[in-house]
C-alpha cells in the first residue's frame, strides 16, 4: 500500500528550541518511516512579519541553522525531503487559485494572525499576513498531504486549509485529501520565564543547539513558585514550569517524585530542584549535540540537503498543479486558445498572407 504524505516545517528565522521539539519535531522523527514527509522551510511566510531586505539577507543561513537541528533531532533526508519554499514556483499558483475560495471575514477569525502582528509590531494587518492560512494551505496541499504535525497555535491554520480542500473538491472534483492535524505531546511548552509560550522573540527559550553551561544558566533563572522565599517553606508544584520540564525532560521518575514530594514539604531547595532539572536536560540533548557537530563538520552537506529535497517537491508541485489545472478546466482553456492560433497560422501561411 502506498505511503500516506506528512507536510510541516517551520519559518528560517534562526534556531529551533525545545518548544519546537516536543510541539511538532518529535512526531516528524517518528513518523518518517511511516509516511512520505516534506518538511519545508517557509521563507515565503517570513516576509509576513520580516520584510525587510536584511531580514531576507538572514534567510540562507537561518535556513542552514534549522535544518541543521532537523538532522540533529534525528530528521532522515534519506527519509524525508526538506525544501525550500520561495524556490518551488507552483506554489505561488496554488496559492492565488486557493484565494479565491476563502473570504476575508473567515480569515480574520483566525486567531492567532492577530498576535503575530502584535508580536511583530505590526499595527495594521498587511494582506500577506492577513493570507497566512491561504498560503500554510498551499503548502499543504502540494504535497497533497494527509497529515500536518504544527504546535498547538497552528492548529487553526490548518482547519482553514480544511476547509480550502473541500471546497475545491466540492467545485472542481477529488484532488486533494482532506488532512488531519496532529498536536505534539506537549501543546504548548511555557518558556523559562513561566509567564508565555517558548518564543524566540520573547527572549524564554532553551535552543536544541545550547551547550551544557547555557542550559544551566537558563534554568538556574526559571521561574517557579513566587510565593516560596526560601527553601523550608512548602512549595507548589502544580503549574510550577521547573516541574512541569522534569515531567517532559526527566526520564528519572523516581527522582522527579521524589523532588515533588520534598517541595511540598519544603525539604528541598529550588537550587537543587534546577540543578537536577539541568542535568536531565542537558543529557536529554547530548545526542543532538553529538549529531549536529557530525554535520557542521561535513562541509557544504546542509546546502546540498536543501538542494535535492527541493528538487523533490519541484517533481511532485508540477504533479499536483497539472491535476489542479485539469480539475479546474484552466489547461483546456490555454489549448482551446493556443489550437486555434495554430489553425489560423496556418491558414495565413498557406494562402501566403502576412501580418494582421
Amino acid at each position: 500500500m502506498e505511503k500516506k504524505t506528512i507536510l510541516t516545517g517551520d519559518r528560517p528565522t534562526g534556531k529551533l528550541h525545545l518548544g519546537h521539539y516536543v510541539g511538532s519535531l518529535a512526531n516528524r522523527v517518528r513518523l518518517q518511516d511511516e509516511y512520505r514527509c516534506f518538511f519545508i522551510l517557509a521563507d515565503l511566510h517570513t516576509l509576513t512579519t520580516k520584510p525587510t531586505k536584511e531580514d531576507i539577507e538572514k534567510i540562507a543561513d537561518n535556513a542552514r541553522e534549522m535544518v541543521l537541528d532537523y538532522l540533529a533531532c534525528g530528521i532522515d533526508p534519506a527519509r524525508s525531503s526538506i525544501y525550500l519554499q520561495s524556490a518551488v514556483p507552483e506554489i505561488y499558483e496554488l496559492n492565488l487559485l486557493f484565494e479565491n475560495l476563502i473570504t476575508v471575514p473567515r480569515l480574520q477569525r483566525v486567531p492567532s494572525l492577530k498576535d503575530m502582528a502584535q508580536n511583530a509590531g505590526i499595527e495594521e494587518m498587511p494582506l500577506g499576513l492577513l493570507g497566512y492560512p491561504v498560503l500554510q494551505a498551499a503548502d499543504i496541499l502540494l504535497p497533497r498531504a494527509h497529515l500536518v504535525p504544527v504546535g498547538k497555535d497552528n492548529e487553526s491554520h490548518v482547519e482553514v486549509t480544511r476547509e480550502i480542500a473541500k471546497r475545491f473538491n466540492y467545485l472542481y472534483g477529488e484532488v486533494f485529501p482532506v488532512p488531519d492535524v496532529l498536536v505534539g505531546d506537549v501543546p504548548t511548552l511555557v518558556g523559562t520565564d513561566g509567564k508565555a509560550k517558548m518564543s524566540k522573540s520573547l527572549g524564554n527559550v532553551i535552543f536544541l543547539s545550547d551547550d551544557a553551561k547555557s542550559v544551566e544558566k537558563k534554568v538556574g533563572g526559571m521561574y517557579t513558585d513566587p510565593n516560596r522565599i526560601s527553601a523550608d517553606v512548602p512549595g507548589t508544584v502544580e503549574g510550577n514550569p521547573v516541574f512541569d520540564y522534569h515531567a517532559i525532560f526527566n526520564t528519572n521518575k523516581a527522582e522527579v517524585e521524589d523532588l515533588k514530594t520534598r517541595y511540598r514539604a519544603g525539604k528541598v531547595g529550588d537550587v537543587e530542584v534546577k540543578q537536577k532539572l539541568a542535568k536531565a536536560i542537558n543529557t536529554f540533548l547530548d545526542p543532538f549535540r553529538e549529531r549536529r557537530e557530525k554535520y557542521v563538520s561535513q562541509a557544504g552537506y546542509v546546502d546540498e540537503v536543501i538542494w535535492d529535497g527541493t528538487q523533490a517537491m519541484r517533481i511532485e508541485a508540477r504533479l499536483t498543479l497539472a491535476e489542479v489545472r485539469k480539475a479546474m478546466g484552466l489547461a483546456s482553456v490555454w489549448n482551446r486558445i493556443s489550437r486555434k492560433a495554430e489553425d489560423v497560422k496556418k491558414k495565413r501561411e498557406k494562402a501566403g498572407v502576412t501580418g494582421a
